[in-house]
């Protein structure tokens, strides 16, 4: 993984954009790097623990990308794989192009519009907090071939619970991982990885 000087230039374009459409909060944007940049990465770490090479060539939808998280992270990662990032808010999709721009991402196209309109499926879906669970996973079930990957806090196992029950997702196609076995700053205490998988998923190997 590249180190924090490594994402300047893409800090740069963020703190420049921020101040003439806010799609990072006010009080963030001076820990641009560890709240926002590092958690997307968060994805990036699970994927090389649990599923090495499988973004390699993949197609990876991100819903309701904001300004671009996680996705432009994401995909100065994984050069080689394709990146759609959507959002119903067309200001924000335009942070997220100009920042693509200006690094000269290949493999990000940024769509203004509904998680409905978009075709599929993708290989993957990614997302960060967007909404509860249960209401998200509709949104994009039968748009993805493997798996979803959603950054998520707090107490997520009532979530969990729920997805469950309202859309009868089974156990086994669900796993949770802590940040905080790869980072241990304060700030990802209880937050989490979640995985939600087209088909079971076999249990990792350590």
């Amino acid at each position: 993984m590249k180190g924090k000087e490594e994402y300047e230039p893409m800090a740069a374009l963020y703190r420049e954009w921020n101040a003439r459409i806010n799609v990072v909060s006010r009080k963030d944007i001076d820990a641009l790097y560890e709240h926002h940049i590092l958690h997307s990465l968060a994805i990036a770490e699970y994927v090389n623990r649990f599923h090495p090479g499988a973004f390699d060539g993949a197609t990876i939808l991100d819903l309701g990308t904001g300004g671009g998280f996680p996705g432009i992270p994401l995909a100065t990662v994984f050069p080689a794989a394709h990146f759609t990032l959507c959002d119903s808010i067309g200001k924000k999709i335009r942070v997220a192009q100009a920042v693509a721009d200006g690094l000269g991402l290949q493999n990000v196209t940024c769509v203004n519009a509904r998680a409905e309109s978009l075709p599929g499926p993708f290989d993957w879906v990614v997302s960060r907090a967007v909404t509860s669970l249960e209401n998200f996973y509709p949104w994009v079930k039968g748009k993805f071939r493997r798996s979803i990957l959603y950054l998520k806090g707090g107490d997520v196992a009532a979530e969990i619970s729920e997805l469950g029950r309202k859309c009868r997702v089974e156990p086994g196609r669900i796993r949770v991982w802590e940040i905080s076995e790869w980072l241990k700053d304060e700030y990802f205490a209880e937050k989490f990885v979640i995985e939600i998988g087209k088909d079971y998923l076999c249990p990792p190997k350590f």
